[in-house]
């Protein structure tokens, strides 16, 4: 059996795109998560003679409307949204890949039951749940991750089920089977390396959707609550002012499309280097 592991080999005219995204997501998450190490001003200090300064070398991108530092915000924010994303994603592959796997190995009770739940929840689109599960939970950036998990999870629990129903029954772990190897070996040994290549690519491409729905509803009110700087509340805070002051909206909005891409692309290299494309469409 080959290990997954060795399908991740970029080919050469691919690979300094590749080096080149995920050397800038990484720079992206780095200047994110280390804002205490450069950044001065406090977020949520707010100085109204200073409201809706333009570039300057105290204020690289300038002041919003109540005179707090946007460079300083939109850094923050990163953290809050990025992060969120990221414990979000990891919590629905915690639950997800080992709930596939005990499915689609055990079967019987254990699988229709799971089948059940998993048909009630895909039969909305992920947005509209997590809306709805958003709304009965209250606003609140860890009610919103909590929503997000409980409609994620779902999706990675099916692909790896789907995935373990159909290795289950090759040979190699018949044998497995057959020389008395415990069914937490054969799933750990023989099963999760065949699993990994299509949940990662699944997990490349839902983060930046789960980056979006954290944005958009924290946009509409029901993620983070001011003056938490994130980027989709601090769209939300920048749209009165948006024809005064375009760029409160731009800054936010921009860092939002460049990490999506730099995800979608990231996903996309990965799912042709895997080549499941089949699984990962919705």
């Amino acid at each position: 059996m080959k290990d997954s592991f060795m399908y991740l080999s970029i080919p050469k005219k691919y690979r300094w795109q590749a080096v080149l995204l995920i050397s800038f997501a990484i720079i992206v998450i780095i200047a994110c998560l280390y804002t205490f190490l450069y950044l001065s001003h406090d977020p949520s200090y707010t100085n109204l003679d200073r409201r809706l300064e333009g570039m300057g070398f105290e204020h690289p991108l300038g002041t919003d409307h109540l005179g707090r530092d946007i460079l300083t915000r939109l850094l923050l924010g990163g953290q809050q949204t990025i992060g969120f994303s990221l414990m979000a994603l990891g919590v629905a592959l915690l639950l997800g890949i080992p709930i596939g796997l005990i499915s689609g190995y055990k079967r019987g009770v254990i699988d229709r039951l799971f089948m059940r739940i998993a048909d009630g929840f895909l039969a909305f689109p992920d947005t509209i749940v997590a809306i709805v599960l958003s709304g009965l939970l209250g606003p609140g950036i860890g009610n919103l991750v909590l929503a997000i998990v409980m409609v994620k999870w779902v999706n990675y629990a099916r692909l790896v089920r789907s995935t373990v129903l159909s290795e289950s029954q090759k040979e190699y772990v018949l044998v497995a089977r057959t020389n008395g190897l415990s069914s937490i070996k054969i799933m750990w040994k023989h099963l999760v390396p065949h699993i990994l290549g299509n949940v990662l690519v699944m997990a490349s491409l839902d983060l930046g959707k789960i980056i979006l729905l954290i944005s958009s509803l924290s946009y509409i009110g029901l993620g983070a609550q001011p003056p938490v700087p994130e980027w989709g509340a601090m769209l939300n805070e920048s749209r009165p002012h948006f024809q005064s002051s375009p760029e409160l909206m731009i800054y936010p909005g921009l860092a939002i499309v460049v990490v999506v891409l730099i995800t979608n692309l990231i996903g996309d290299y990965l799912r042709d280097h895997f080549d499941v494309k089949k699984e990962v469409q919705r």
